[in-house]
């Protein structure tokens, strides 16, 4: 029962709740970041550590995050304050749950701002803007893309309009709906392109990077990005998953679910992949070109293909229902808080938290335009505009310490044996269960240790 006295809201059963979370996983970190850092590291070997540092760190992790949400019904602050008892830290663990919450809100207020700019190049595309004359100016199209402050407010609120309008109807009722409408729709679109990724030049190459190992192209500095990318692409560190195991029923299986959301997420990951890099490669570009791999260099290369506007339309159609099935749960993050701690009704906290975080986001929107001159001094990153600041810092600190608050509690703090009786019949067996909590324990932690040192260049 919630705060007002209510029952509590679940999803339908575990093939909804499935398709919510791997929504939820598959953002823009699957088909825009996994591609750019998996070039900028040589390919192969990158993604081979990616694998195993999803096994190892990124898969005991979800396990974590669910299972305290469905063993406490709660969202992130009373699933921290509630489990632990007064001997091992109690209700001060619920430090982490709040970090949680305003990680998600600081992360969607500019993660929306990035997900307009999705929309306003679908736009593009489908208005025929990506013509052979424009793919050597591509990278100057996007500076004035995002330079003009009423095309990025607008698409903006629209992304945000779109979050909140599914939030709003609730758990069942409209984060699972979209959900069973979006992914479908997400999959056929991301196989058709890979189809015709396939049929390129390039798609031979594209296979031999992404699947052909070459050890000497990996540096440390990979191997620590692949621990970071593994529980980042799985929507870890922001109490995304807290919250959807917290809605999920006792006859539904954590770990079977689990496993399935991270096979589907990781499928997803490597499919794009394979399918810009055919792109890039049959062009004759190099793929590591960055950040930049989305929004300038594949403008430019659908700009010089046949029928380059239809396949850049169904792209950013891809991109921008992967990003809106990614905002949608963050920001569902914030408002459970609400629901369930305080009894608020859901319509009003929804459009409170929907508007402060687009609020919030105008300071992103305007930091590449009206504010583009105001630099706030990073240590170590020198000056950084207001949106690179706040990526900075939930990208590197924020999700990462949030993510060892997550092993350490469930791997210290929490008796085992209230983890083994939520867990005992989901089909992990005492040896799987004994083999989570050790990694939980040791190998998590060190992992995400090692990249916070790595974070400050101590390593």
């Amino acid at each position: 029962m919630g705060a007002a006295g209510k029952k509590r809201e679940t999803w339908s059963g575990s093939f909804g709740f499935i398709l919510a979370a791997v929504g939820s996983a598959v953002g823009l970190g699957n088909v825009w970041k996994f591609p750019y850092i998996t070039g900028e590291h040589g390919g192969g070997a990158f993604v081979l550590v990616y694998l195993v540092c999803i096994a190892l760190v990124g898969l005991p992790l979800l396990f974590a995050e669910m299972t305290l949400g469905r063993l406490s019904k709660k969202e992130p602050v009373g699933a921290f304050s509630s489990l632990a008892s007064a001997a091992r830290g109690g209700k001060w663990w619920g430090f982490f749950g709040w970090m949680s919450i305003v990680t998600a809100v600081l992360l969607l207020s500019f993660y929306s701002v990035v997900g307009g700019w999705t929309l306003g190049y679908l736009v593009k595309a489908v208005s025929g803007a990506f013509s052979p004359e424009s793919a050597a100016n591509s990278g100057e199209a996007f500076g004035e893309f995002i330079a003009d402050p009423y095309q990025t407010l607008a698409f903006h609120t629209i992304f945000m309009g779109a979050c909140i309008g599914v939030v709003i109807g609730g758990v069942s009722g409209g984060i699972e709906r979209a959900a069973k409408v979006l992914m479908p729709i997400f999959a056929v679109l991301l196989l058709t392109l890979l189809g015709y990724s396939l049929t390129t030049d390039g798609a031979g190459q594209a296979l031999n990077f992404m699947f052909y190992p070459d050890f000497s192209k990996l540096s440390a500095g990979a191997i620590l990005e692949a621990v970071g990318h593994s529980f980042f692409t799985l929507s870890l560190g922001m109490g995304v998953m807290i919250v959807y195991g917290s809605y999920l029923k006792k006859e539904s299986s954590i770990f079977k679910s689990g496993m399935m959301i991270a096979l589907l997420d990781t499928a997803i990951a490597l499919i794009a992949g394979v399918t810009i890099f055919g792109i890039v490669f049959s062009a004759g570009q190099e793929p590591g070109t960055g950040p930049g791999l989305v929004f300038v260099t594949l403008p430019s290369l659908f700009a010089s293909l046949p029928m380059g506007s239809l396949w850049a339309a169904l792209f950013f159609l891809l991109l921008g229902f992967a990003a809106l099935t990614s905002g949608i749960s963050i920001l569902e993050v914030a408002v459970a808080y609400f629901v369930d701690e305080r009894g608020i009704d859901r319509k009003k906290a929804t459009l409170f938290f929907g508007g402060t975080i687009f609020a919030i986001g105008l300071l992103s929107v305007m930091s590449t335009n009206i504010l583009a001159d105001f630099k706030i001094p990073v240590p170590g990153k020198g000056p950084l505009t207001i949106f690179d600041t706040l990526d900075y810092f939930i990208s590197n600190w924020a999700l990462v310490l949030n993510g060892l608050g997550v092993a350490i509690y469930a791997g210290w703090a929490v008796d085992a044996k209230q983890l083994w009786g939520e867990l005992k019949d989901d089909g992990l067996g005492r040896t799987g269960f004994a083999v989570w909590i050790f990694l939980m324990r040791f190998v998590a932690p060190v992992a995400i240790i090692l990249i916070l040192l790595h974070t400050l260049e101590w390593i």
